[in-house]
């Protein structure tokens, strides 16, 4: 699931900047409204995603779980990389 909304983020970041560089090479001023509101709603777009991404991260029991498993197998390598005393 994290991984998916880091896409989505990424990619209603791209869109932003496109929807702004499109509102600042027009001459029309209605285009120029419409390309300036869509690049405000990819950000509010990209604001909800980061904030659902921070959630997860930090409340997922699933996730949380899966780090610890990463945790402990990271100490298991390295106190086989250990040598005996």
């Amino acid at each position: 699931m994290q991984q998916d909304l880091q896409k989505a983020i990424a990619i209603a970041k791209a869109q932003m900047g496109t929807y702004a560089v499109f509102a600042a090479s027009t001459q029309d001023p209605a285009a120029r409204a419409m390309f300036d509101g869509m690049a405000q709603d990819m950000d509010r777009h990209v604001k909800v995603l980061e904030s659902r991404l921070q959630y997860l991260n930090q409340n997922n029991q699933l996730n949380q779980r899966q780090q610890q498993k990463q945790n402990q197998q990271e100490a298991r390598a390295q106190e086989q990389m250990e040598p005996p005393q």
